[in-house]
Parts: structure tokens; C-alpha cells; sequence
């Protein structure tokens, strides 16, 4: 019964959402281009982001320092940061929070069971497993 509420919430809440999916699509595309400065309206037409949620991305992508924005005419959006130096675990925990497959929480509730729990052991080595997988994956990497 725990291994398929385990399978059921690993199932129904998938590694990557709609926006670090986008976000990841952002900067792709920003560092695959040859242009100093974006703005939102080439990224929206060259992606075929919906412009409210594309704004949303861009601002967090600005205050988690990956972008910086300039205002004004000709203003938009740059990289900050080389596309070696963004990490894929950095996107996720900027758009979904932390990562955590081993956490045994059912219906709202940590369950009474996990500290004796023989599933929760794999489950912990697993999300390690899957983090430094993951930490060890870059942009540049994606881009290739």
C-alpha cells in the first residue's frame, strides 16, 4: 500500500513543471542567440510563451540572478550568468522548491510510520541518487 502512494505521488508531481520547463527554454534560447538583449516580446514570439506567464518566469528568473533586466527603450533582458555556471537542480529549486522524494507525507500529513518505515531508507538513497544526478547537469550541457 506505501509503494503505491509513493508511485502515485511521484507520478502525479513530475520533476519538471511548466515553468522551469520555460524558464530552461529562456535562457536556451538566450544563449543560443547571438543578441546582447532580449525582450519580452522576442522571446515571446520566438518561443510561443503566453505573455502573462512569460513575464512570471522572467522576473524570477531576474531576482534568482540568472537575468538581469534594463529598463527603457531598448530595454529587456541579459544572461548574467554563462550557461556552464547554470545548474538544472538551481532552475528546479527556484521555480518548485526543494526536491524531496523521501518525505512521507500523505494527505497533508507526515505519517506516523516513517521512522521505522523500510521503503522511506530506498527512498531517501534515491532522491540523493537523483540530486547529484541532477546537480551535475548544466545548460551548457542541454544546449549540446
Amino acid at each position: 500500500m506505501i509503494l503505491i502512494l509513493y508511485h502515485y505521488n511521484i507520478m502525479r508531481n513530475r520533476l519538471i513543471n511548466r515553468e522551469t520547463d520555460y524558464a530552461i527554454r529562456v535562457l536556451a534560447f538566450m544563449h543560443r542567440a547571438n543578441k546582447n538583449i532580449y525582450s519580452a516580446e522576442d522571446i515571446e514570439k520566438n518561443l510561443l510563451i503566453p505573455r502573462p506567464f512569460l513575464r512570471k518566469i522572467l522576473q524570477k528568473l531576474n531576482k534568482g540572478g540568472f537575468l538581469n533586466s534594463q529598463k527603457g527603450k531598448g530595454g529587456g533582458f541579459v544572461t548574467v550568468r554563462e550557461a556552464e555556471k547554470i545548474f538544472l537542480i538551481e532552475l528546479i529549486e527556484l521555480f518548485q522548491g526543494p526536491i524531496g522524494i523521501g518525505e512521507c507525507v500523505f494527505r497533508k500529513n507526515i505519517c506516523p510510520d516513517r521512522n521505522k518505515c523500510i521503503l522511506r531508507t530506498k527512498m531517501l538513497l534515491l532522491e540523493e541518487k537523483i540530486l547529484n544526478e541532477l546537480k551535475a547537469i548544466n545548460l551548457a550541457s542541454l544546449l549540446e
